[in-house]
């Protein structure tokens, strides 16, 4: 039996989905011996950067299973993951699926307060956490026990594990939260079959370039990451998972590891543009691959114009300088990305285009009333898809109010093209009216600074409405050796479009500690947008 047909198998199961693909490849017997999963600090006795086999894995995700059998954890009962190791997080998870249980992954940066505001919302049984997270929550009343430190459930007898849940396609198995930009984070629950159809999707098609050696740059709390580690066992690809996210890591664990790809999401690939890529090795990267938010056309650039690509001629295979980058968008509600655009060396369709949607996507641009729009007209996105969440945990106000006729509504304004292909211009709750059919879109406008404006590494453009005028500062980050003090007002000016140009009040160099951010690295520009109103109420 290949490989291949161990993923065909898989794929082609019904009953096989997010929260049982381990014990499935297990059960088939085949790669138990290989390298799977590798993890940047230790496990269970194995060093940071030991590769984990299938069955060193497995013995892990057992012996997690029993410590927490052994607490009472037990079919459907919601257990938080608070805890900064990618490891904790994904072990933790592969074993409460086992289980039947129902993990709450929490991404390390929530502080304490919301996290405990979060959790008691969720009605959690209990908590998984390490010290400095059990810290983190003292004085905060989560309505939860903490059960365990998560990385010491390894310590169980994974002979005294329970037998694998029989998972329906209708059962929660993950409850992974949304950014957090626009304050409490909003908790998404995944089902057996939503979280596992895009790895179904991929196996009908030729292997993705790259699997057979991930590294990936995901928050480990988030869907993404359940479904890369979903794609690694599925695939029998390597996946190193990091438990940060920053530039210099990712720098320092390609050059270790030497990854064919890198998943990640749109704030890591700006904190590596801001690096000397070419005094790097990042060679054997011939793919990076995002979701989330689109990625800016000036940082893609950057990463394009590194690592190498695989190419086939009549003199064989070979690799050419340059990379290519796979943009799309998603969320944590949309399960996977929707989306999907390839940029390489030599392409040019950049402008916030994302692309046109994947096969099992059925989506349109509405307008406020609900209705379909026409090519070139600016609505709402919403869409449908197998890999669409079910809805929010605990919460069927804000679940019902994101459904339309089947669909969910993403808060993105976009467009498409007479080809079909889709642009995003901003999320609705950035963008701003500004009278006579006209609206002021910032995740456009910084696509534009970015594009036009020499020396600028980032950019954050903030509106507001200061009586009955729209105020617009532009907040941007500057490169290294750019000259601080120049005055760059006239350059964003001409990259603007004239109406939004028009209500723009400043152009501020600022610095990374200035703007703040949620716990996935996003730009909170709702805080961005109170603060600038206190400040103009202060005058």
């Amino acid at each position: 039996m290949s490989i291949r047909s161990i993923r065909s198998l898989l794929a082609n199961d019904p009953d096989v989905g997010a929260g049982n693909v381990l014990a499935s490849r297990i059960a088939l017997g085949l790669g138990l011996d290989a390298p799977l999963l590798t993890f940047d600090t230790p496990v269970d006795g194995h060093a940071a950067g030991e590769a984990l086999t299938l069955r060193q894995v497995d013995r892990a995700v057992r012996a997690r299973a029993a410590a927490l059998h052994a607490l009472g954890v037990g079919h459907r009962d919601p257990v938080v993951v608070y805890t900064t190791a990618a490891a904790d997080q994904v072990l933790s998870f592969l074993a409460l699926t086992r289980l039947g249980a129902i993990p709450a992954l929490l991404n390390p940066g929530v502080d304490g307060e919301r996290a405990a505001r979060y959790i008691a919302r969720l009605g959690a049984v209990g908590i998984l956490t390490d010290p400095a997270h059990r810290a983190v929550l003292a004085g905060h009343d989560p309505a939860a026990p903490v059960l365990a430190d998560a990385a010491r459930l390894g310590d169980a007898d994974p002979e005294s594990a329970p037998a694998p849940y029989r998972h329906a396609a209708d059962d929660p198995v993950a409850i992974t939260h949304s950014s957090g930009t626009t304050g409490m984070p909003k908790a998404v629950v995944h089902s057996h079959a939503s979280l596992y159809a895009s790895v179904r999707h991929r196996a009908a098609l030729p292997r993705p370039q790259g699997i057979d050696r991930v590294l990936s740059a995901l928050p480990a709390a988030h869907a993404a990451t359940l479904i890369a580690v979903n794609l690694a066992l599925s695939f029998d690809g390597r996946l190193h998972l990091l438990s940060s996210q920053s530039g210099p890591v990712v720098l320092d664990a390609i050059e270790r590891w030497q990854p064919l790809a890198v998943f990640g999401f749109a704030t890591t690939w700006a904190d590596l543009a801001r690096h000397d890529l070419a005094a790097r090795d990042v060679s054997s990267v011939g793919l990076w691959w995002n979701t989330g938010d689109c990625a800016h056309e000036a940082h893609i650039r950057r990463l394009i114009a590194a690592g190498s690509r695989e190419t086939v001629t009549r003199e064989g295979r070979g690799r050419l300088p340059g990379s290519v980058f796979v943009d799309g968008l998603g969320s944590t509600e949309m399960g996977h990305s929707h989306f999907h655009i390839t940029h390489a060396p030599g392409t040019e369709k950049y402008g916030r285009c994302v692309g046109r949607p994947h096969t099992f996507v059925d989506c349109e641009v509405v307008g406020p009333d609900g209705e379909p729009l026409g090519p070139g007209e600016v609505g709402e996105l919403a869409t449908a898809s197998p890999t669409l969440a079910p809805g929010y945990w605990n919460d069927s106000v804000t679940t019902y109010r994101t459904r339309l006729r089947g669909r969910f509504l993403t808060g993105d304004l976009m467009y498409r093209d007479e080809e079909g292909y889709y642009y995003h211009v901003d999320r609705l709750v950035d963008s701003v009216d500004l009278g006579g059919g006209r609206r002021l879109y910032t995740a456009m406008s910084e696509e534009r600074v970015l594009a036009d404006v020499p020396g600028v590494l980032d950019c954050t453009v903030v509106a507001v409405k200061d009586g009955e005028r729209v105020v617009t500062d532009v907040l941007l980050l500057l490169a290294d050796g750019a000259d601080p003090a120049a005055d760059r007002t006239a350059e964003v000016l001409a990259a603007l479009d004239e109406h939004t140009a028009a209500t723009v009040r400043s152009v501020l160099v600022v610095g990374a500690d200035d703007l703040p951010l949620g716990p996935t690295g996003k730009v909170r520009k709702v805080l961005l947008r109170e603060r600038h109103l206190a400040a103009v109420a202060a005058r």
